[in-house]
């Protein structure tokens, strides 16, 4: 019985790619929370700032995995548990990880070692699709409709950063959560895409367009971002704000530019 429940909702929709279902959304959400938690323990242990270095130095792995996940559905990698949403983001970690300790452990200049690396994996990534690129193709069309939707999508929240401060202090999550916003927007309404997520997938169904997650992102962001503001005011640990806000910059960025990418690749 245990077996069946876990085929249903973890592994056939991953095996299927039949998108999220609401079990598996709701235990993963709970997996990122505790995760969250227990690295920033383990770094807090190992007295590793978290600072714009630390954040400038983990942008390579995001790329990595956005990039990974879009060359698997291009066909360059197998498309396994471990190279598709969920699983990507416990490979990557599973390589940034380490490679953080490592770094951390043996060099002096180790957020340089650590940023170098993440710069390699990245290139491992290029020459796979260099060394596959009859596999893909390129549909750059996909630019006429996301340069201008990506342009009015920050350029609104540029606006409402002037007037709001929450969105100005917070302004990098908007601009970022907008562009993956913008891909979905641009990939469901003009280029015949699905959304996978349950929420997403429920609006999109009810209001006939993907513009809605421009409001659905705005609303969840702004009230998360508000209730930190309210917790780091009454003394919360800032340091675990700041970590918390990175990792929503990654579930923005990482999900949008493997969007984008897989778009540009035509798969």
């Amino acid at each position: 019985m245990l077996g069946d429940f876990f085929r249903k909702y973890f592994v056939n929709p991953i095996k299927y790619n039949t998108g999220y279902n609401p079990v598996n959304t709701l235990t993963y959400a709970v997996i990122l929370g505790l995760a969250t938690i227990l690295v920033y323990k383990v770094l807090k242990r190992l007295r590793i700032k978290i600072d714009n270095a630390f954040f400038r130095a983990l942008i390579p792995y995001m790329i990595f995995g956005a990039f990974t996940r879009a060359l698997t559905d291009a066909g360059v990698f197998p498309r396994t548990y471990i190279t598709v949403s969920p699983g990507i983001y416990f490979l990557v970690f599973s390589i940034a990880f380490p490679a953080l300790l490592i770094s951390h452990r043996f060099f002096k200049d180790w957020r340089g070692v650590f940023l170098s690396f993440g710069w390699g994996l990245v290139l491992v990534d290029v020459a796979a699709l260099s060394a596959n690129i009859g596999k893909v193709s390129f549909r750059l069309e996909v630019l006429k409709y996301f340069i201008p939707f990506v342009i009015i999508a920050e350029l609104v929240i540029y606006l409402l950063s002037r007037r709001v401060y929450l969105i100005r202090k917070n302004s990098y999550l908007f601009y970022v959560h907008f562009y993956d916003a913008t891909t979905t927007f641009v990939g469901v309404d003009f280029m015949g895409y699905w959304e996978q997520h349950v929420v997403p997938r429920l609006l999109i169904g009810l209001t006939g367009t993907a513009a809605v997650m421009y409001v659905l992102k705005f609303s969840i962001l702004f009230i998360a971002l508000w209730i930190m503001e309210k917790l780091e005011k009454e003394g919360e640990d800032k340091e675990l704000l700041d970590f918390i806000r990175m990792v929503i910059f990654i579930l923005g960025f990482a999900p949008g530019t493997r969007n984008l990418l897989r778009m540009l690749m035509g798969v």
